[in-house]
């Protein structure tokens, strides 16, 4: 589900990514990681995230994890932002819990250890792997408009809640 048709309110995110409400609200208002399908837009407006977004969400619990200060964090999530999804998935971000660097090849990965200091690293590609597999069982929304109160919503939004109610039952019969 990368294609952008679909979004993941914010509630789904946390789960998908293990962080708390409190952490993606903030994350979104200070624009560490804003949803890019749809952002909040007053009052009860739904922020709707891409899997792009998610993976970007779980590389930065990873980080702060780890110790990275969310400052580093977002220096090195600002250097990642214009990046597109396929060429996401082949870097690799090491820290040595206070800088974050890129590396793209095992090269690079093995210049950095030389270094002696202790370092760990993230394969984004394996943050995509473990996002996929959180969002199989949590609800994906329609891209499109949400319909204002007293219009009903578009078929596509009904066949959603239908395969969701579906693979629901499914779950609990299995």
């Amino acid at each position: 589900m990368e294609d952008g048709s679909v979004g993941y309110r914010g509630v789904t995110a946390c789960h998908a990514v293990g962080i708390s409400y409190r952490q993606l609200d903030y994350w979104a208002r200070t624009a560490l990681v804003v949803p890019s399908v749809r952002d909040a837009s007053g009052s009860g407006t739904q922020r709707l995230y891409s899997f792009r977004d998610l993976v970007v969400l779980k590389v930065v619990k990873r980080l702060l994890d780890a110790g990275v200060s969310l400052q580093n964090i977002r220096r090195a999530i600002d250097a990642l932002r214009s990046r597109g999804v396929a060429d996401l998935a082949g870097i690799t971000l090491i820290s040595d819990g206070t800088t974050v660097y890129e590396c793209r090849s095992p090269e690079e990965v093995v210049d950095l250890l030389q270094g002696g200091q202790g370092v760990f690293g993230i394969a984004i590609g394996g943050a995509f792997k473990e996002v996929q597999g959180s969002l199989s069982h949590l609800p994906a929304e329609p891209a499109g408009e949400v319909p204002l109160a007293g219009e009903s919503p578009e078929p596509a939004a009904v066949e959603a809640g239908d395969e969701l109610a579906a693979r629901r039952a499914r779950r609990r019969a299995g």
